[in-house]
C-alpha cells in the first residue's frame, strides 16, 4: 500500500526551484528520504503536510490530497520537526499531553498517550522538567514523542539526529527503526548521512535539486560489486607483492585505499588470493566482497555536501 504519492511535484520560490517535478511513491516500513541541504527535503514534508501549497503537480497522502485535505492528513500523520522549536519553560510531559489535544485526543486519553510514548522514547522522570534544561538528545526525543503520541498511521522524521552524539544518534535510529517494524507505523525519514538510512531504512528514495535521482529498495543499493577487498599484513610493501602476485597468478587486482582489490571471476578467485597470501608469508588480516553504498549514487549524479557516515 502506498502512504505518500506525488506526480509532478513542483514548487518555486521567486528565486529558486524547491521541487522540480517530483514523481515519487512511499510505501509501508522505513523509507530514507536523502538529499543534500538545500535539495527539496523540508519543502517536500511541508507540502506532504498540507501547510505550504504547490506551485504544480500533485501528492496524496494516505489516500488524501494535500491541496483540498490537510487537516485529514494531519490528523493521521505526526511530524518531527528538524528544528529545535520547543517551549523552554514547559515539562515535555505537560507539552506532549498538550499537543495530544490538539491532535484530537480527549484529555485522559492525551495524558495516558503521552506517558507511554515518553517512556517509549527513553525520558523518565525527566518528563516533568522544564525542556530548557534538557540536551539536545532530550529535545529530540520530546519531539520524536509529540509526533507520536495521537497514534497516527504515518511519520514524518526531518532530520531526526541533527545535532547528535554518536551514542545519542544511535539510539534515535534504534528508535526510529522500532516505529517501522514494531509499530506497524508507516516512517518517511530525512537525512543528509547515508550511513543512517543504509542502517535504518527498507527503502531509500534519492532526491538532487528537487528531483527524483533514484527510488529503490535499500538492499539495490547496497548489492555487492563483484570486487574483493583484501587486507594483509607483514612487510611495508606487502600490498604492492600481493598485488604483483595476484596479477602474476592471472587475476585483475589494483591497490586501494591500503589494501588490494581483486575482481571475483568465481569461487576459485578466494583460494587463489588466500594460497597467493601464505606463499608469500603475509598474515592476511580481512576478506570480503565490496558493496555498492547510497554514496556511490551521488557520486555517479554528481550531487555533493552529502555524507557518508
Amino acid at each position: 500500500m502506498l502512504v505518500i504519492e506525488t506526480a509532478g511535484l513542483t514548487k518555486r520560490y521567486p528565486r529558486v526551484t524547491a521541487l522540480d517535478e517530483l514523481d515519487m511513491s512511499v510505501g509501508e516500513g522505513v523509507t530514507g528520504l536523502v538529499g543534500a541541504n538545500g535539495a527539496g527535503k523540508s519543502t517536500l514534508i511541508k507540502i506532504l503536510l498540507g501547510l505550504v501549497p504547490a506551485t504544480s503537480g500533485t501528492a496524496h497522502v494516505l489516500g488524501c490530497d494535500v491541496a483540498t485535505e490537510g487537516k485529514a492528513i494531519r490528523s493521521h500523520v505526526g511530524y518531527m520537526p528538524e528544528h529545535d522549536c520547543l517551549p523552554a519553560d514547559v515539562p515535555a510531559s505537560d507539552l506532549v499531553v498538550h499537543l495530544g489535544q490538539m491532535s484530537g485526543l480527549p484529555y485522559p486519553a492525551a495524558r495516558e498517550r503521552a506517558s507511554d510514548v515518553l517512556r517509549h522514547v527513553g525520558l523518565g522522570e525527566e518528563r516533568y522538567r522544564p525542556i530548557g534544561g534538557y540536551s539536545t538528545g532530550m529535545k529530540q526525543r520530546v519531539k520524536l514523542a509529540q509526533a507520536l503520541v495521537h497514534d497516527p498511521r504515518l511519520v514524518l522524521l526531518d532530520e531526526p539526529t541533527n545535532g547528535l552524539d554518536p551514542s545519542s544518534r544511535d539510539d534515535m535510529l534504534s528508535l526510529v527503526r522500532r516505529i517501522g517494524t514494531e509499530f506497524g507505523i508507516a516512517v518517511l525519514v530525512t537525512s543528509h548521512l547515508l550511513g543512517e538510512l543504509e542502517r535504518i531504512s527498507d527503502h531509500v528514495v534519492v532526491i538532487e535539486a528537487g528531483r527524483l535521482l533514484r527510488s529503490s529498495a535499500t538492499t539495490d543499493f547496497t548489492h555487492a560489486t563483484g570486487v574483493l577487498l583484501v587486507e594483509v599484513q607483514g612487510r611495508t610493501d606487502a600490498n604492492q607483492l600481493l598485488g604483483q602476485a595476484l596479477v602474476d597468478a592471472g587475476l585483475r587486482a589494483r591497490p586501494a585505499s591500503g589494501m588490494v582489490e581483486v575482481d571475483v571471476r568465481n569461487e576459485e578467485t578466494y583460494d587463489v588470493v588466500r594460497d597467493v597470501t601464505v606463499e608469500l608469508g603475509l598474515g592476511l588480516v580481512r576478506m570480503q566482497e565490496r558493496h555498492h553504498r547510497i554514496e556511490d549514487v551521488f557520486r555517479e549524479g554528481g550531487a555533493g555536501s552529502v555524507q557518508p557516515v
